[in-house]
C-alpha cells in the first residue's frame, strides 16, 4: 500500500473532474500521481473539507462524519483497493465499540470523508503501478501540507475563498 495525499481536484480536458493522489514522500512536479474521477459534488465536498470550511447545511459526507461520532466510531484509513474495468474501488475502515468493521465506498466519498476526519489515504500498490501517470501537473493547486509556507497556504485559502460550484461546471 502507498500512503498518499490530495494533491489537488482538476477539470481534465472534457470538463470531468478529477482527484489527484500523490505518494506523500514526493514532492509535487515529479514522481507519479494518481487521477481518480469524481463527480461535481464530490469535488466541492473535498474541496469545502481541505479548506477546513463550514457548509451552511451539512453535506452528505459531514452528515456521515458526525453519525459516525455519535455512534462512536472513528474513520481509522481510506484505502482504493482495486480498478477493475476502469472504476476504482476504495474500502473505509472504521474502529468501533463492536470492533473493526471495513465499509466498501466509492473513492470519492471515502477520501470526503477521510479529509473531513484527517484520516490517511491508501492506495493499493497494483493499482497506483496500473494506472498512475507522471506528475508533470503544472495547472493544479497544490494542496499545502501542514509544513508549507505561511504565504502558500495564505494563497491557497484566498482561491477556496473566491471558488464556487459553478466553477466546477462544463
Amino acid at each position: 500500500m502507498i500512503h498518499v495525499r490530495v494533491l489537488g481536484v482538476a477539470l481534465d480536458d472534457s470538463q470531468q473532474h478529477v482527484i489527484l493522489l500523490k505518494p506523500v514522500h514526493e514532492l509535487g512536479g515529479s514522481g507519479r500521481l494518481l487521477p481518480v474521477w469524481i463527480g461535481e459534488q464530490e469535488a466541492t465536498s473535498i474541496l469545502i473539507a481541505v479548506q477546513g470550511g463550514v457548509p451552511p447545511r451539512p453535506l452528505s459526507h459531514d452528515l456521515i462524519v458526525l453519525m459516525l461520532q455519535q455512534l462512536g466510531a472513528d474513520v481509522e484509513r481510506v484505502e482504493v483497493t482495486r480498478l477493475s474495468e476502469g472504476t476504482f474501488y476504495a474500502e473505509i475502515t472504521l474502529t468501533t465499540p463492536s470492533g473493526v468493521k471495513v465499509i466498501d465506498a466509492r473513492p470519492s466519498d471515502a477520501i470526503a470523508i477521510a479529509a473531513r476526519t484527517a484520516s490517511p489515504v491508501w492506495v493499493a500498490d497494483e493499482v497506483f503501478d496500473a494506472a498512475a501517470i507522471p506528475d508533470t501537473v503544472s495547472d493544479v493547486e497544490e494542496i499545502p501540507s501542514d509544513g508549507a509556507e505561511e504565504e502558500k497556504v495564505d494563497e491557497f485559502r484566498r482561491f477556496l475563498d473566491e471558488v464556487a460550484p459553478e466553477d466546477f461546471e462544463p
